[in-house]
């Protein structure tokens, strides 16, 4: 029996692909039964079965199919164009260098236009032929659309469209979504109004598209609900454009996450419609189901949310499309060692100001570690994180000598300002720095001078009387009988926060006898902060480990920045990204990647097993931290996207394969 490796394409088709590839166009799936929106008769859903993809390495470079004289246009269509908003943005971004190469000048992105970002992210350039022609009969029907470059690595090109321009027609548009997909919306949420504009805005461009180039086949990928609304309108109209659909994370998916302490214990019980509308989301929620079913392709991006997206969506992934990064952005080579030791000084002086006042410790022997992303003090595991530490200081206390642990909180919450005690520190210790700066120039000269003369000076001669005095009133103003504080900012709801609450409740306050320290930073970290003076990156070339156990995670993209600048880093395999470093890499925590199984485990297991594992971590010597630090470096190669992007390349091959597959334009679908 042959023991050939197949990919996404042929295990999803059940065929065998030779290159180059050609076969025939597999059969549509069977439809969708349109029922009402009474709850459906129960089933028992059946698990998830979506294949993982093969490492990247497994692929050999391909050719499209050989199809048409003309070749395929590829359009990318998402809010995020041109407009950051989230992780999308980044994929986006990040992986618009790997499509050029493989779509070259066929390969574009649609976007909203928005001035503001527009005149930041985006340069215009003049049209010609079809992009003219349809651009043109767009403003000829009122709705205004730009084309140029979008100012990111490759200066791909965009198509940014003036949804706005269709607000005096979005009456008939939102009557359309109740007549043909059956979505009723709220008049007053300004939100959904917007990305049902965007929405009709798009349909309309690939409907002239379609026009101008009647022979030429066209794929749309839209990416999450809110560029969604194109994908059911496009398949209601018969607009001959085949579509995919990526959520990156369903909508309910996040909300019930943060409500379900067992959200994926209980994913068969829940009844997404009624879900839906408890959470006051059911338009976004009944769009993003729209797209999914609308679809002729629909992807996810972990299987973790394929799970998911079957469950609430009520389809199964077509191909998983894990996202990636632009390693050369983050490469340093031989310096990443050094840069790590220069951003760690910097670190270093922060934690002198707003610690060293109270009390000190060796920073010799002191680790930094963090975890950082959008303020989920659930779903980003921050209650994790914080527990774990909790129970390494209890253990770090029965050790004789043990090393100092400085964990840092990065996110943003509802702040008023910096803390003036906080504030007050940092800008003593500058001052003490600068006097220090200034004796020691002139004892540099006094010693100078000496020498000169052929003799060594005397402590009296080095440090005069009045630089004594400087550095003695220096040292007092700077001194304090306080504890440093646990959060460097004031909150605007400082009783009720979670972070704080979990803080108090364990009596972390980083006392002088607790070796573990904790900084609650609700900002994120910039060159231009106050405080830190650090960007995000720098920072975290800076720290020894970043801690992301979430709880509800897609995909992830955290741990894999960490571990582009060679930073140790530990994920869940209820996270995107750990799922897939479990499938992918053996023996991950030996090259720097720990993955709880938050899944199976409960919540104090996973806490003890992270508690265990920064034990470990504090327990290397130095030469073993650098060794580590190598590995994780070396490692992370494997997230480029110049490797994952083959798993995009799978499913728009799949999609020019179901090219003439029927789609359904309904929206209130059950599978029964």
């Amino acid at each position: 029996m042959s023991t050939k490796p197949r990919n996404l394409v042929e295990e999803r088709l059940g065929t065998t692909v030779s290159k180059p590839l050609i076969r025939e166009v597999p059969p549509p799936p069977p439809p969708l039964q349109v029922v009402s929106k009474s709850p459906a008769p129960s089933a028992t859903p059946q698990p998830v079965n979506v294949p993982s993809a093969p490492p990247a390495a497994a692929y050999l470079p391909t050719q499209l199919s050989p199809g048409p004289a003309q070749q395929p246009l590829l359009f990318e269509c998402a809010w995020e164009v041109c407009w950051q908003l989230g992780g999308i943005y980044t994929v986006l971004k990040t992986k618009a260098p790997a499509m050029q190469r493989r779509w070259d000048d066929r390969y574009f992105l649609v976007g909203p236009y928005n001035p503001a970002t527009a005149a930041v992210e985006f340069e215009e350039r003049p049209t010609e032929g079809w992009i003219r022609t349809t651009l043109d009969r767009l403003r000829e029907a009122g709705m205004g659309a730009h084309y140029g470059q979008w100012l990111i690595p490759g200066r791909p090109k965009a198509i940014l469209l003036d949804h706005r321009s269709r607000f005096g027609n979005l009456h008939n548009d939102k009557y359309l979504m109740w007549k043909d997909h059956h979505i009723s919306t709220d008049a007053s949420d300004g939100e959904v109004n917007e990305v049902i504009a965007f929405g009709f805005a798009a349909a309309e461009f690939f409907r002239i598209l379609t026009e101008v180039q009647p022979d030429r086949p066209i794929l749309a990928h839209f990416h999450e609900w809110m560029g969604g609304v194109a994908v059911p309108r496009i398949a209601h109209l018969k607009i001959p454009v085949t579509t995919i659909f990526t959520t990156h994370a369903t909508l309910l998916g996040r909300y019930l996450a943060s409500d379900h302490p067992d959200f994926y214990s209980n994913l068969d019980k829940i009844d997404p419609d009624k879900e839906a509308a408890h959470y006051n989301i059911y338009p976004r929620f009944a769009i993003e189901r729209a797209a999914a079913h609308a679809s002729t392709v629909f992807t996810t991006v972990s299987e973790v949310t394929a799970v998911e997206a079957e469950k609430l969506l009520g389809r199964q992934a077509d191909v998983i499309l894990p996202n990636g990064l632009n390693i050369q952005r983050f490469t340093a080579l031989h310096e990443f060692q050094n840069l790590h030791r220069a951003y760690k000084e910097k670190i270093h002086k922060f934690v002198m100001g707003h610690f060293f006042p109270s009390y000190t410790f060796d920073l010799d022997r002191t680790l930094y570690v963090f975890t950082s992303g959008r303020y989920e003090y659930r779903n980003k595991g921050m209650d994790m994180f914080i527990e774990s530490l909790w129970r390494l200081n209890q253990r770090l206390k029965n050790i004789p000598d043990p090393p100092t642990v400085v964990a840092f909180i990065i996110t943003r919450a509802a702040t008023r300002n910096i803390n003036v005690q906080v504030l007050q520190n940092q800008s003593m210790f500058e001052d003490l720095q600068n006097t220090c700066n200034q004796v020691e120039r002139e004892m540099g000269q006094v010693l100078f001078q000496a020498a000169a003369t052929g003799r060594i000076p005397t402590f009296q001669e080095l440090l005069t009387q009045d630089n004594g005095m400087k550095l003695k009133r220096a040292m007092h103003a700077w001194r304090t009988s306080r504890q440093p504080t646990i959060v460097t900012h004031d909150m605007v709801d400082d009783a009720n926060d979670p972070v704080l609450k979990h803080l108090r409740y364990r009596h972390m306050f980083n006392a002088a006898d607790d070796p573990v320290k904790i900084v609650f930073h609700p900002e994120f970290a910039t060159a231009t902060s106050p405080l830190l003076n650090l960007d995000y990156e720098q920072f975290v070339r800076g720290c020894h480990v970043g801690l992301f156990p979430s709880y509800y995670e897609p995909w992830g993209y955290t741990p894999m920045e960490s571990l582009a600048m060679g930073v140790p880093a530990v994920t869940t395999d209820l996270c995107g990204f750990g799922a897939y470093v479990e499938r992918h890499i053996s023996d991950a925590e030996s090259q720097g990647i720990k993955v709880l199984k938050r899944r199976w485990q409960s919540f104090d297991q996973c806490s003890d097993d992270m508690c265990n594992y920064l034990l470990s971590i504090c327990q290397l010597s130095r030469r073993q931290r650098i060794e580590l630090r190598n590995r994780v470096e070396r490692l992370s190669e494997m997230f480029d996207w110049t490797q994952l992007v083959q798993h995009y390349h799978d499913a728009h091959q799949m999609a020019l394969e179901r090219m003439n597959a029927p789609r359904s334009g309904s929206v209130e679908v059950r599978i029964v």
